[in-house]
């Protein structure tokens, strides 16, 4: 028996020790082989004396026959390695996980006494960890398990990759991997250089793991790495201050907007006015793209400086309404006949725009 099905009939096993009755598609989906593969393993498990009974019927399924149990609970060295992951399953199987850490959870379940065993499984039922943001789809990640390995292996790996300016091959010694905010970045040494540098698994076109090792760098610290580049990014990317005045329902939109700047912006809030709307200062980035990010707030705010910024903003708003006023006049249905002969003389008596256009300050 190969070293893999016998590890896939253990796992079968905690399945229904610490479970109960299950059916052939539950078990299927665990173990994330086909249902005809959990109908041969379970005749192993009974040629080799498990007493696995299956129930018919709508409510049946396999399950062990008088409190059977097995203490074939150790870890192999990929069942301990990721139980790091327990708390996010989908994680795990991005890294080709997903099966082994099923296992691991397992073998530790059945290991634990019967109260501590009950508390992990309630534990389990009431508390689950979705890392995706909210309304993105998660990024594809092809070459995230080679990446994964090079990690562990301590492997080179010869990486095409998608930068903003184009297209580069580079020769990466990857120190660690980092989840963050549902996307997967790789932190590697590139073409032999010395600074550490951070790529985002996604854009990797091509990732081959050659067989040249690398040696870590002594002490490096993958979370202090993490911590102190994404605060040197933050530093970075805002590179400027905003002075808005919002409303109060600005006021709940700018921590899901903004992130952390907007949560420190609005801890830094003046009081607020007879109509509730408060002053802050709000860390933004440059001034093109800051214009667009303060448009995403609409009427709920006001650009009070700096003064170049408030320009940019009133000019965007301008462009958008003399777009809106065309597309409004093209689609409008024309004057009724009675009023046809007078539409000149009543723009020429007010002095408008004969184009009937209308006219937006700038």
């Amino acid at each position: 028996m190969s070293a893999m099905r016998a590890d896939r009939l253990l796992a079968l096993l905690l399945l229904l020790q610490n479970r109960g009755r299950m059916t052939a598609a539950e078990l299927a989906a665990e173990l994330e082989v086909s249902v005809r593969t959990v109908y041969r393993d379970v005749e192993a498990l009974g040629a080799a004396g498990v007493p696995v009974c299956a129930d018919r019927g709508p409510l049946g399924g396999y399950r062990l026959v008088g409190g059977y149990r097995t203490r074939l609970t150790g870890l192999t060295d990929a069942e301990a390695s990721s139980l790091f992951l327990a708390g996010v399953p989908g994680p795990a199987r991005d890294l080709g996980l997903g099966a082994v850490l099923a296992t691991a959870q397992s073998k530790v379940q059945a290991a634990l006494p019967a109260e501590l065993a009950e508390q992990a499984r309630r534990m389990q039922e009431r508390f689950h960890l979705d890392a995706p943001a909210w309304f993105r789809d998660a990024d594809p990640v092809p070459h995230l398990e080679t990446v994964a390995r090079a990690v562990w292996e301590q492997r080179v790996v010869r990486a095409h990759y998608r930068r903003w300016r184009g297209e580069v091959r580079r020769e990466l010694r990857p120190l660690g991997l980092v989840l963050k905010g549902g996307i997967w970045y790789v932190v590697a040494l590139a073409d032999g250089a010395e600074t550490v540098r951070t790529y985002r698994v996604s854009r990797l076109l091509e990732a081959e793991m050659t067989d040249e090792r690398f040696e870590r760098p002594g002490g490096f610290d993958l979370a202090a790495h993490w911590a102190e580049s994404s605060r040197r990014l933050e530093a970075a990317v805002h590179r400027g201050t905003a002075r808005l005045r919002i409303s109060p329902r600005a006021r709940r939109l700018l921590p899901m907007q903004f992130g952390a700047a907007g949560v420190r912006a609005l801890e830094g809030a003046g009081p607020p006015d007879r109509e509730g709307w408060v002053v802050v200062e709000l860390a933004v980035e440059t001034e093109a793209v800051a214009v667009g990010d303060l448009l995403r707030l609409g009427t709920e705010a006001e650009v009070l400086g700096p003064p170049a910024l408030r320009r940019a903003v009133a000019g965007a708003v301008a462009v958008l309404a003399r777009r809106y006023a065309r597309h409004e006049e093209d689609t409008a249905p024309p004057p009724p006949p009675d009023r046809i002969e007078n539409f000149g003389e009543v723009h020429s008596s007010t002095g408008a725009d004969r184009s009937g256009e209308r006219q937006v300050p700038s």
